[in-house]
């Protein structure tokens, strides 16, 4: 999805001495390889130093304007050569609320010699002074010879878009703090100062007097939804499915009404122990149907980790449950659903009993295996962490949670083996029994996000 990618200003940096053909050859082949990373670029062209900033001025006067039009979450500040540091402060300091990445070019062979235009002298005399100024910056740059950092810019620009788009973020959480657990429910006051999302509870009894107003046609229509896209492994009765629909269209209209882009549930003291209903099948539909994020057990801070990864990499996340630890690896998997992304084949549904719930519809389909990010926010001491390691998540043995009627079921989950730490070092910074899981190698966007909001990353 195109808003999932980063909206980028960018203006590229020259000395007035250097050839201004040579200057536009650079800052056309930088700008094409951040246009491979954007949604959307903000082009200010080539600036120089002349004694009046001309350049400058109307630089500065194209990215205001596009700051008015939209805004951008980073400004890329390409250094094309040597320029000296005012000519490129007077335009960066317009915008030093932005994140920037500072990006030295590099020279080229021709006829047999390396030629240069002291594109890291440039960078070299403006990084200190970046941070003197207290900029938010990350100092990348190119090899003559090699590709482009793509990667090293890709992660930071993400991270940049990250941290605007939580700005506007809002979770809705019907309910408050699911068993008494610690660790789920953050301060909203805290929340907002720092990622910008504002966290809105609502009551149980809202969901409950919507279902009221489902209207009866688009229960049919969803019914045929699920009895179409889903495999049932025994029979289930209609009306059981017609329940979690109408709990699910119900929450639907509320998440629409208020906006909500990630949402959670009081699972095990509300809609099991009151309504009597395990919300398994509501949590499938709201992801299937609405696209919504969505997690069980009021984990609020869980929610805000849902939200960071979606935005770090253009991802629909999904939350695993730690079960077992052994010498290198770990059992991860969900006493109740995975959404599709996470679903290798069909969608298999079980209707299943566990302790005194009876009309439990567990899912119980394979997920994907292969390379993870596995992540977590939590607060120690008032101060806000996010644990993150990179592994592989490969088919679990055959194992089952105890307490479910036989034939037992099989669990959604992976046996994952960590890459970037070991199984020890891993426990000791685990943060929460549920994880937040992405799939591919997102360490490098984590931590450029982690250090623009002053989180530590363990």
């Amino acid at each position: 999805m195109k808003d999932l990618k980063p909206t980028v200003g960018f203006v590229c940096f020259g000395e007035i001495n250097t050839p201004m053909e040579r200057l536009k050859l650079k800052h056309k082949e930088a700008i094409a390889t951040i246009e491979g990373i954007c949604g959307k670029v903000y082009d200010a062209g080539v600036v120089i130093d002349e004694p009046d900033y001309s350049s400058a001025k109307r630089a500065v006067a194209l990215l205001q304007k596009a700051s008015a039009e939209g805004g951008f979450s980073s400004l890329v500040v390409c250094v094309a050569g040597w320029i000296p540091a005012h000519a490129v402060v007077y335009v960066t300091d317009a915008f030093r609320h932005v994140p920037m990445l500072l990006w030295g070019l590099c020279g080229w062979h021709e006829k047999g010699r390396l030629f240069t235009t002291a594109d890291q002298a440039g960078t070299t005399a403006l990084r200190p002074a970046f941070e003197d100024l207290g900029y938010r910056f990350k100092y990348i740059y190119s090899i003559v010879g090699k590709p482009p950092p793509v990667s090293e810019a890709c992660a930071f620009l993400m991270a940049a878009h990250a941290k605007a788009k939580l700005r506007t973020a809002r979770i809705g959480t019907m309910g408050w703090r699911d068993m008494l657990l610690y660790g789920t429910c953050p301060d909203p006051t805290s929340i907002r100062s720092r990622f910008g999302i504002e966290i809105e509870p609502f009551e149980m009894l809202e969901m409950v007097q919507g279902v009221e107003k489902v209207e009866s046609g688009k229960v049919a229509k969803a019914l045929t939804f699920v009895r179409e896209n889903w495999k049932f492994q025994s029979a289930c009765d209609d009306s059981i499915i017609e329940t979690g629909i109408r709990y699910a269209l119900s929450l639907g209209e509320i998440i629409k009404r208020r906006g909500y882009d990630a949402v959670t549930l009081v699972d095990v003291d509300g809609m099991k122990k009151l309504l009597g209903f395990p919300p398994s099948s509501v949590f499938m539909l709201l992801d299937q149907y609405f696209g919504t994020q969505v997690l069980p057990e009021n984990d609020i801070m869980g929610s805000v980790a849902q939200l960071i990864m979606k935005y770090l990499t253009g991802q629909d996340t999904f939350y695993l449950e730690y079960y077992e630890f052994f010498e290198e690896s770990v059992i991860a998997g969900v006493p109740d659903f995975i959404p599709k992304v996470a679903t290798d084949g069909d969608t298999l549904i079980l209707p299943a009993a566990f302790g005194l719930l009876s009309t439990s519809l567990l899912n119980v389909s394979a997920v994907k295996q292969g390379q993870l990010t596995c992540s977590r926010l939590g607060s120690i001491g008032g101060k806000y962490r996010f644990h993150v390691y990179t592994g592989e998540g490969k088919k679990p043995p055959a194992w089952a949670e105890y307490g479910w009627d036989d034939p037992v079921p099989q669990l959604p989950s992976l046996e994952v083996f960590p890459s970037s730490c070991t199984v020890p070092e891993f426990a000791q910074k685990v943060l929460n029994q549920h994880t937040i899981v992405v799939y591919g190698d997102h360490m490098a966007a984590v931590s450029d996000f982690c250090n623009l909001l002053d989180v530590e990353v363990v």
